[in-house]
């Protein structure tokens, strides 16, 4: 149940951001396109060039591609 509850806390938490920062400062909306079209720039930004705080203050994006870079092994290779 607790794994419930962070993840209900996570996504409570990342919708009043995302209204915080951009639903209420643009309103009025005039269309849906035009939400839709802010919230794929939002996701946008928030995955490549926002500084987050857990992560170093880099993007997830280069956080993610440093991580992979140091942690992942060679593939091991037979010759049949």
């Amino acid at each position: 149940m607790g794994s419930y509850r962070s993840v209900n806390t996570l996504r409570e938490s990342t919708i009043g951001l995302f209204k915080t920062e951009l639903i209420k400062p643009r309103r009025p909306w005039r269309a849906l396109s035009d939400v839709e079209l802010a919230t794929a720039e939002y996701v946008d930004w928030d995955n490549h060039r926002r500084l987050h705080g857990g992560t170093g203050r880099v993007p997830p994006v280069e956080y993610e591609n440093s991580h992979c870079l140091t942690t992942t092994k060679p593939q091991v290779t037979t010759n049949s």
